[in-house]
């Protein structure tokens, strides 16, 4: 695969009382991305969580505007499609809770391309907040996705923190991890950002964060959130001696952009100073990885 352009994104969530209000901010921040040359735009963790502004009803109960929003979910997926076909970008769209069959609310991440398929990438572990108090339930599969970019995957936040989950989708295939964030204090947007990092280096691959940023206490949901766009790979042969391939100002809301080079990644893997992702298995520990499912958005 060749190189791209990726655009990451610290979000501001807003007060959108209006559907056309919405549509007109996210439209106005795809065209950005891509008048910039993405070929692919990461919006980050429940920055969905802007729609409960449109029911006044609940807008101040956590849970009722969680349900509420429901009732958007389909008119949010069509814009993404509508989006990406007409840009030409894969876009990982700000997730946001989705009731499911069983009854359940779980985090929905989803990966829109320009073929007009789509993916969804379920969050694996819930942090306190959302077992505690939001109520949202555990998600599976794992998923990578198959995209005229290269095989990508995705660790919503938390999941990110977690080696194994990032793991497999390493060895199936994944290049390109997206961890989309929301994190209420900077000591969570740095756990996320370390664990981004870490992930980069042990699997010697590119891994994104994105995050919300600002104060949204309009919301029950959110209130205040902190965090940076960032870029990262392993600090070896090809990449920046820290790491960081592109990073954005704390708090700071706009794009980062930042190039995506499948090639840098063989290449470290094949000849850099250390060889962490082909070394995995000498830790000495007989791990039996999750399953990965793979999805065809080309």
């Amino acid at each position: 695969m060749t190189a791209f352009t990726l655009a990451t994104s610290a979000y501001p969530v807003e007060q959108l009382i209006a559907w056309d209000d919405y549509a007109a901010k996210i439209a106005r921040w795809v065209a950005e991305a891509a008048d910039g040359g993405a070929k692919l735009a990461v919006f980050p963790e429940y920055a969905g969580m802007e729609l409960t502004a449109q029911d006044a009803a609940s807008v101040a109960d956590l849970h009722g505007s969680i349900a509420a929003m429901g009732a958007l979910v389909e008119r949010v997926d069509a814009l993404h499609v509508e989006l990406s076909v007409r840009h030409g970008i894969h876009i990982c769209a700000g997730s946001l809770p989705v009731r499911e069959a069983d009854g359940v609310f779980r985090n929905h991440a989803r990966l829109f391309a320009p073929s007009g398929k789509s993916g969804t990438q379920r969050k694996i572990v819930m942090t306190r907040f959302e077992r505690e108090i939001w109520n949202i339930g555990a998600g599976s599969p794992l998923h990578v996705f198959d995209t005229d970019l290269g095989r990508i995957g995705i660790a919503i936040c938390y999941d990110v923190e977690f080696p194994l989950l990032v793991r497999a989708q390493v060895e199936a295939g994944a290049t390109l991890i997206l961890a989309p964030s929301a994190t209420d204090t900077l000591h969570g947007y740095h756990r996320v950002r370390v664990g981004a990092q870490a992930r980069a280096l042990e699997n010697q691959c590119y891994v994104v964060q994105s995050s919300v940023v600002g104060d949204a206490e309009w919301t029950p949901s959110l209130g205040t959130s902190h965090g940076a766009a960032g870029i990262y790979g392993p600090p070896d042969l090809g990449f920046p001696a820290d790491g960081v391939v592109a990073r954005g100002a704390v708090d700071a809301p706009g794009w980062v952009f930042g190039e995506i080079d499948p090639e840098k990644v063989a290449r470290v893997r094949r000849k850099g100073s250390v060889f962490n992702y082909r070394h995995w298995d000498e830790q000495g520990a007989t791990v039996t990885l999750p399953v990965v499912e793979v999805v065809d958005l080309r």
